[in-house]
């Protein structure tokens, strides 16, 4: 697999990770126009926050540490026979684990809550329908493991489609369940969404999976000598992803103390952690799902050189993509908002709580990104441990600052806190990476920086410059905004890529040679 190969993987994920954030935005527009900033949208992202707590611990957290990794080099070193073998055992452990949390989430809902919303407590309607809604969520918990285990199953075989796909899916249907079921039993329709979609999920991957040849074992087989590995792999991955998490939770519950922060903050906290994560998942992590494997096989193969070239390819994509990315974010923060959510239930108030915090959350976005990398470069290694350790200084860091920041800041000040502990994450995972590999063309990258950086500023001055101009010339109406809100971002776009070109920034001109046909096998 090639860094050519893995830009059009990292293509096919792209597109469907596209199409799934449009949809995902539109779900996220009709659910802050039906709900706003008020109980019924914080109870419903408060209660939706728990199962994917738990998914990214042991669903999508087993997939990263355990499964690909696991998966890959038994798929280059073994007979299909083994192969099979040890994915079933992994599919029956997680399937063992994943039914025991969801009925542990289901009962306890009402101390889960008090634990992560004591905000709440504040107003009994509030803490009700949140309770209410946790016990209807969390078997979903089951749904997304199940897509999760198939996602790494297939992503060992370099096939990314119908797993990109699956959120697609999601989306779609919560927005059905927005259009069609909410105006009917309000709050908890969306509820119904979520496991309908989590049951198409599951569905959209059996046909791939029979392709690649999985089929049903007999019996439920849980022993076996990988079973050990992969709890030794899975488990500090967990507590990873539960110092993550964690941090995630930290915020939550402070945003809950309305008499610090202000009303709603669950809410905003949300709408614009979603905005920050459209670019991140469309490119940061669509890259890194593509470039798993790719590491994971070049690490089993013993060839470092290739292996550090590959970490060092893709630090430089994601920062040549999510630097202007953020900047964009930063300054056009007030006028996305508005122009997306502040209708209906979302108003004036919603709009400036909301906009605070993408504000803040932006400066952390191509943090946020190279953390991904480097975690998946320690995963290729069979290494989970030392992403915990860096995770957990984040998180230590992000409370002394979101304890710091609340009050001057309030909601903005928890999401300043997040993109500083993120910074401070990366750049120790980056250190005790080259202490233990040697360096990853350090320089070059800093180089990078640079030059990303110069483009960008220009580009940010640029758009400053052009906004109210622009916005002006467009009016008033909804539709001219939103195509003078398109009009601005992609002049910046263009504006950037003539900068970064023609500083050489290595992505830009190999994207540009690539469009071309110009470039060399």
């Amino acid at each position: 697999m090639t860094n050519k190969t893995l830009i059009k993987s990292t293509g096919v994920i792209g597109a469907s990770t596209v199409a799934s954030r449009i949809l995902g935005f539109l779900r996220d527009i009709l659910i802050a126009s039906r709900f706003g900033t008020g109980i019924y949208a914080d109870a419903f992202w408060m209660a939706f926050r728990l199962p994917n707590t738990l998914r990214d611990m042991v669903g999508e957290g087993a997939t990263d540490a355990a499964i690909v990794p696991i998966l890959t080099e038994y798929r280059h070193t073994r007979t299909p026979e083994e192969y099979w073998e040890v994915a079933q055992v992994m599919l029956n452990l997680m399937l063992t684990v994943l039914v025991a949390l969801s009925a542990i989430g289901v009962i306890f809902a009402p101390l889960l809550v008090r634990m992560i919303a004591p905000g709440f407590l504040e107003s009994p309607e509030k803490f009700a329908i949140t309770v209410l809604l946790t016990r209807m969520v969390f078997p979903y918990v089951l749904l997304i493991g199940i897509v999760a285990y198939s996602k790494g199953v297939l992503n060992s075989f370099h096939y990314f489609l119908s797993p990109a796909l699956a959120p697609v899916v999601l989306n779609a249907t919560m927005i059905m369940a927005l259009l069609f079921l909410c105006p009917i039993i309000g709050v908890k329709g969306i509820i119904v969404g979520v496991l309908a979609g989590g049951v198409l999920q599951v569905l959209l991957q059996i046909g791939p999976l029979k392709k690649k040849g999985f089929t049903f074992g007999k019996g439920f087989r849980l022993a076996h000598p990988i079973a050990k590995r992969i709890g030794k792999l899975l488990l500090p991955r967990a507590i990873g992803a539960g110092v993550y998490q964690l941090s995630v939770l930290v915020d939550t519950i402070l945003a809950s103390m309305a008499w610090i922060v202000g009303s709603g903050g669950v809410s905003a906290l949300q709408y614009s952690s979603r905005l920050v994560q459209l670019p991140l998942a469309v490119f940061g992590i669509s890259l890194v799902t593509a470039a798993l494997p790719k590491m994971s096989k070049e690490v089993a193969s013993k060839d470092m050189a290739a292996f550090k070239d590959t970490i060092a390819f893709s630090m430089r994509s994601v920062f040549t993509v999510m630097i202007p990315a953020a900047a964009g974010l930063i300054v056009l923060a007030r006028p996305i908002i508005k122009t997306l959510f502040q209708r209906g239930a979302f108003d004036t108030y919603s709009a400036d709580i909301t906009s605070s915090a993408l504000f803040f959350y932006a400066f952390g976005l191509a943090a946020y990104a190279g953390i991904k990398v480097l975690v998946s470069a320690y995963y290729s290694m069979g290494d989970t441990k030392t992403p915990v350790k860096t995770a957990a200084v984040a998180l230590i860091a992000n409370v002394i600052l979101n304890v710091t920041l609340m009050w001057p800041l309030k909601i903005g000040g928890l999401a300043l806190a997040t993109s500083i502990a993120a910074v401070l994450n990366l750049v120790i995972l980056y250190i005790l990476l080259i202490k233990r590999i040697g360096d990853i063309d350090t320089k070059s990258l800093i180089i990078s920086l640079v030059k990303i950086i110069s483009a960008t500023s220009v580009m940010a001055l640029f758009t400053v410059h052009v906004t109210g101009q622009i916005m002006s010339i467009a009016g008033t109406g909804t539709l001219k905004i939103i195509m003078g809100l398109l009009i601005i971002i992609l002049l910046s776009a263009l504006i950037y890529l003539i900068c970064a070109y023609a500083l050489n920034v290595r992505g830009v001109r190999r994207a540009w040679r690539m469009l071309t046909k110009n470039e060399k096998k």
